[in-house]
């Protein structure tokens, strides 16, 4: 029997992958959520412009914690709607509001499932994926950058209210530090170069990354984001 269940949203790719193919957990069940299954591990397929596929997720999480016995169970949302991006006023309507409910909603949903689904005996975590266009705006990334951004201050007031309710359970946003290779190449030239943009990082920095964020987990009582830079090395 595992003592660990870890899901992982977007493990098919990118941080997301890394994340799964590094988790430090003995014989810890692996469960990828996305809209393709993944080869090496137990999947469960939705949709994240679709919230009509989230209900899957959400039973999922709920039937798995009912019966589960280990000690640890985790959730990291690392999914996110890669295309298109451009400037708002350019972009379809249909694309547009698939955006919006991907990258902004889609994890206070997910999010909240998780942690309605976690028993107080166990040690619950959620990490939600961030990144610098939390703080940042960049012109093509409108809605990327109100999503996390919406992510990081929903995780800081639920943090808040873990404290007061589940003291074993925890969550945060995380910036890992590496670029996200779709996000950077679908981002307008003209903002690129504004922003200073460079190419994106290799699958060996996003497993280097995935190995930090691990060793900084569980996070301590009162952090909500955590930050690492170019070299993975993070700060409070």
């Amino acid at each position: 029997m595992t003592d660990s269940i870890v899901w992982i949203s977007g493990a098919t790719r990118g941080i997301g992958l890394a994340l799964a193919r590094t988790v430090p957990f003995p014989n810890a069940r692996i469960i990828n959520l996305s809209r393709r299954a993944h080869p090496d591990f137990e999947s469960v397929q939705f949709d994240l412009t679709q919230p009509g596929t989230y209900e899957a997720v959400g039973a999922h999480f709920a039937a798995e914690l009912a019966a589960f016995r280990g000690s640890r169970a985790i959730f990291i949302h690392a999914a996110r709607y890669s295309t298109p991006l451009g400037f708002v006023l350019d972009l379809d309507a249909d694309d547009y509001y698939s955006s919006i409910q991907a990258n902004a909603v889609a994890p206070l949903v997910l999010g909240r499932m998780f942690l309605r689904a976690v028993r107080p005996n166990v040690e619950s975590g959620l990490m939600l994926i961030s990144s610098a266009a939390g703080s940042y705006p960049v012109a093509g990334c409108a809605t990327y950058c109100a999503g996390r951004a919406g992510a990081e201050m929903w995780v800081k007031a639920v943090g808040n209210e873990l404290n007061a309710r589940n003291p074993r359970a925890w969550a945060v946003a995380v910036r890992p530090g590496v670029r996200d290779a779709h996000l950077v190449r679908a981002v307008p030239v003209e903002s690129r170069q504004r922003s200073g943009s460079a190419e994106p990082e290799s699958e060996s920095a996003c497993a280097r990354a995935a190995r930090e964020i691990w060793a900084a987990l569980p996070v301590r009582a009162g952090a909500s984001v955590l930050f690492f830079d170019e070299v993975a090395n993070a700060h409070w």
